[in-house]
């Protein structure tokens, strides 16, 4: 390693060559594939702390930006002094100053992580009773007048734009007896209640004359959206409300509100509608983590009804009859909830492809180590240390893999910002640890003897060591008791939401199982070897006996790739399974909120669809059947023998037996026999009148046949009176999907108009049935909505909490099946040089260069279909033993969702149980034909050079 050089200055100077750069210099490929390897493997290590930070912290920042106005804001509203309290501090409390000092006082004692969004926040006086508009020339549908909303909200004029007039002022000081004040609408309500510039709608006053509101301007809203409209619709549009009534159609009447400048307020005291001041704080969710979630709904929960609420009362802030109400707190629990469902199923991806990566980078230093047996065999002959060669090995690799970690890591900061650093940078210091670590402790452990030149390590011969089987033993007892533990509890993390509330035993059970397996292969793989290699001795051809003779005198050693394999292959099935259980949850979902590919049904005060609007349909493009029934909401159950109970209403279908029987099939919606609604005769009419008597047979879901019993019950509803008697129980029906219903035969109903079109076919065309259906309308606001499955079935991929487990599943399928390749080309690689000197000897004996593609393809081939079938299978075992569990609805649904699944069990997909396994097997022939293709390329006098040891 040296060599004496000439004296300097009296004293011996030796010559030594950097160990390092000697050894990078003579293998430069090696240093660089290692150095790739070391930054892909880093990288994915810390992309994914960072990835599920950032879809977590995007996810509660989308929940609350998307939340309803009104559920999203903080308000804190007070109502306004009474009249024991001066009339001067009363009218003073409500004026524009007053509450304006009072807003800025609340914004700033908010605790954090409670943060204000100015620009969507409000704050002001109003009516909280609706008043009414007394004009006669004011719209009354249905002879009721208008109930109008008096706001004196701040800040008209930076969310409105001006149309037509001005903004409304306060002229002098208005005080609770003044007549009049100014106010403006929105151009929505202007057009609806016929309001002009210079209208004065009058409401009632209390202990004085009517209050008259002049209008002075209309405006628009800049960004209705915006919680200072949103929270309270009625400021930016009208509403046509229905009157609870017995009638029908149910009496409407308009409700909308009039904007009076801030100033203006006091006169609100005079009127009947209760003023009441309010600040809407609206949060500012650009400045929230995932981890600010469980502080954040402590603070809010204080807020409410604690200590922070406590200093909101007090007289230097707003006052001591303050109200804080929000649906902030459900929002972010709904959010926790969602994250504590979907983290320990992500944890199963992360963990399995980290298993695969560290198992390969074990194998890459592996390999090395077995390239340079000879070299390490013979510094340790001449009395070179474990600690020496230890080091000298650790230094060689540091010099590669920690500059590749710090690029890993650098990359993985720049494609994935907005994440905690320090989980990135400890996840890649372990895989660079890790890769440094790989060859000096393989070489270290495997020359602490001294090892006999050119001993076998046939896996058929190997007998496993005590130490394996107590090791085996105990991973399989821990892998058993993960496996009960999902099962018992599923892969929930308890329902706290707590960021790091996972547990990872649960979360690795598909890695241990896979562990386990490889194990058990590997002991049974040479049981077939030796079955098959005497009748292949007797066979005719070498080929044959070559290759399971080449096959059974692999290393000991190959569990590790076998292993490798395995994991990517459980971990590729197990994700392939996850994504195709949530697109088949969403799928089921779709036909629970339509009930087929598309419904139709009636909006307005009409129920009945017009006539011709079913042939309307048939015609439209892609329409395959369609199913006319008559959907009534709302009917009562009768809750014993002597009378109905009206709280309780169930949904009441008419049918068309045999139609909609095929409808129900075809939708999986609970498929039942056409003959089981027999028709009753008579049409439900006796005498001239309704049959009260007759008993229809009937369909039921589970509650309502509970309810009913065995027996005729009576039903009233406005299809007529008659009884029922419950023939079938099904937990869903295509005319109400997900809910409580009672099934009848049209045919038996005195009213039995449609009112509801279900329609079918493989290729609908939504604008085509929109055309269809328009210009049915029967009146004003009446018309015909159009509702597909596949619209509804493209809501369900919206929410990037979701949408960020799934690209970490679909990236850790693309990491397993890399990491598998190149698992398996490391297995190959080390044995390709031996392989090679072995073909060459055999060519020099007459092997054709065909029979030489045959032996190499022969010699890979029970190893990668042990690889494919034990990957196949134990995919399939593991998610069989896992899937009770697991439950994917949060995954496929969010909590807001307006349909409701019962669960989302996890099954196998055969398509990704499949395809990864003849990966692994077309993978292994593709190198097995290079190898050879490469060998019959080259000489062979390298290959058979004396005293070569391959």
């Amino acid at each position: 390693m040296g060599a004496p050089g000439p004296a300097r200055e009296g004293r011996p100077v030796r010559i030594v060559a950097p160990w390092v750069r000697t050894r990078l210099r003579t293998a430069p490929g090696a240093a660089a594939a290692m150095a790739v390897l070391v930054v892909l493997t880093a990288y994915l290590a810390a992309a994914f702390p960072r990835s599920v930070d950032a879809y977590e912290t995007n996810g509660l920042r989308h929940d609350i930006r998307t939340a309803v106005a009104a559920e999203s804001v903080l308000e804190v509203s007070m109502r306004a002094p009474g009249p024991r309290v001066p009339q001067v501090d009363r009218e003073e409390a409500l004026r524009g100053a007053w509450v304006a000092r009072a807003q800025e006082k609340i914004t700033a004692s908010l605790p954090a992580p409670v943060r204000a969004d100015e620009g969507g926040s409000a704050y002001g006086v109003r009516t909280s009773q609706p008043v009414e508009g007394t004009d006669a020339w004011l719209p009354a549908p249905d002879n009721l007048p208008p109930m109008l909303t008096l706001a004196a909200q701040a800040g008209l004029d930076r969310h409105s734009t001006l149309r037509e007039g001005r903004l409304p002022r306060a002229e002098g000081a208005v005080t609770e007896r003044t007549g009049e004040v100014e106010a403006a609408v929105t151009a929505a309500t202007a057009k609806s209640l016929g309001i002009k510039v210079g209208s004065v709608v009058h409401v009632p006053g209390v202990d004085r004359d009517e209050l008259g509101v002049r209008i002075t301007g209309i405006v628009v809203p800049r960004d209705p959206a915006n919680s200072y409209w949103a929270v309270e619709p009625t400021l930016g549009s009208p509403a046509l409300v229905t009157k609870p009534s017995r009638d029908l159609p149910p009496p409407r009447y308009w409700r909308a509100s009039l904007l009076l400048a801030p100033d203006a307020a006091p006169a609100l005291l005079g009127t009947t509608g209760e003023p009441q001041m309010y600040w809407r704080i609206a949060p500012d969710a650009g400045a929230l983590t995932a981890r600010d979630a469980p502080g954040l709904a402590s603070r809010i929960a204080s807020l409410e009804n604690g200590p922070e609420l406590t200093r909101l009362r007090a007289p230097t802030v707003v006052g001591p009859s303050a109200v804080v109400a929000t649906g902030l707190d459900e929002i972010v629990a709904a959010h926790r909830s969602m994250r504590s469902a979907i983290a320990p199923v992500v944890t199963v991806a992360a963990l399995g492809i980290g298993a695969v990566a560290a198992v390969v980078l074990v194998m890459a230093g592996s390999l090395l180590a077995v390239r340079r047996q000879a070299e390490l065999a013979l510094l340790r002959s001449r009395g070179g240390s474990l600690r020496a060669i230890g080091g000298r090995l650790l230094a060689e690799t540091a010099v590669i893999a920690v500059p590749a970690t710090a690029v890993g890591l650098l990359l993985a900061v720049l494609t994935v910002p907005e994440a905690r650093l320090l989980p990135a940078v400890a996840a890649a210091g372990s895989a660079g640890l890790l890769a440094c670590a790989a060859l000096p402790v393989r070489a270290v452990v495997r020359h602490r003897r001294p090892r006999p030149h050119g001993g076998r390590e046939d896996l058929v011969r190997a007998r496993p060591s005590r130490r394996r089987t107590i090791a085996e033993l105990t991973l399989l007892a821990l892998a058993i008791g993960a496996v009960l533990a999902l099962r018992r509890r599923g892969t929930g993390s308890g329902g706290s939401g707590a960021v790091d509330d996972v547990d990872y035993l649960v979360s690795s059970a598909p890695i241990l199982v896979g562990l386990i397996a490889a194990l058990v292969l590997v002991r049974l793989y040479p049981l077939p070897l030796r079955f098959a290699g005497r009748p292949a001795g007797r066979l005719r051809g070498a080929v044959g006996f070559l290759s399971l003779a080449r096959a059974g005198r692999a290393a000991s050693s190959g569990a590790l790739p076998l292993l490798a394999l395995l994991i990517a292959l459980t971990t590729a099935a197990f994700g392939g399974s996850v994504l195709a259980g949530i697109d088949g949850a969403r799928e089921r979902a779709a036909v629970l909120a339509t009930g087929a590919d598309a419904r139709i049904g009636v909006v307005g005060s009409s129920p009945v669809l017009p006539d011709g609007v079913a042939e309307a349909v048939r015609g439209s493009a892609g329409v395959g059947e369609v199913t006319a029934i008559r959907v009534e909401y709302g009917v009562p159950l009768p809750s014993d023998a002597k009378g109905f109970r009206t709280a309780l209403g169930v949904t009441m279908i008419g049918v068309e037996p045999k139609a909609y029987a095929r409808l129900a099939r075809q939708t999986g919606l609970g498929e039942f026999p056409a003959d089981a609604l027999k028709p009753v005769g008579g049409g439900g009419v006796r005498d001239g009148g309704s049959d009260a008597g007759r008993v229809l047979p009937a369909i039921a879901s589970p509650a309502v046949a509970e309810r009913l019993g065995d027996q005729p019950r009576d039903i009233q509803s406005a299809a007529g009176d008659f009884k029922v008697r419950v023939a079938e129980i099904r937990a869903n029906t295509p005319g109400a999907p997900g809910g409580d219903y009672l099934l009848v035969n049209a045919a038996d109903l005195t009213q039995r108009a449609p009112t509801t079109l279900l329609v079918t076919g493989g290729k609908l065309d939504g604008d085509a049935l929109r055309r269809a259906v328009a210009g049915f309308g029967t009146g004003p606001g009446d018309g015909l909505t159009v509702k597909l499955r596949s619209d509804e079935r493209k809501a369900f991929v919206n929410t990037p909490m979701q949408e960020g487990a799934e690209r970490i599943y679909a990236a850790a399928i693309a990491a397993g099946a890399g990491y598998a390749l190149l698992a398996l080309l490391l297995s190959l690689s080390q044995t390709a040089p031996e392989r090679l000197t072995l073909l060459a000897r055999l060519r020099t004996m007459g092997l054709t260069r065909r029979q030489g593609r045959q032996l190499l393809g022969l010699e890979v081939l029970p190893q990668a279909l042990l690889a494919a079938v034990g990957g196949a299978f134990v995919g399939w075992a593991t998610i069989v033993l896992l899937a009770p569990g697991v439950d994917l609805v949060r995954l496929a649904l969010t909590a807001t969702s307006d349909v409701t699944l019962d669960g989302a069990p996890l099954r196998a997909d055969p398509w990704s149980l499949v395809l990864p396994a003849v990966g692994v097997l077309a993978l292994a022939a593709a190198v097995s034909v290079v190898q050879a293709w490469w060998a019959g390329r080259q000489g062979s006098i390298n290959e058979l050079r004396a005293g070569d040891s391959r």
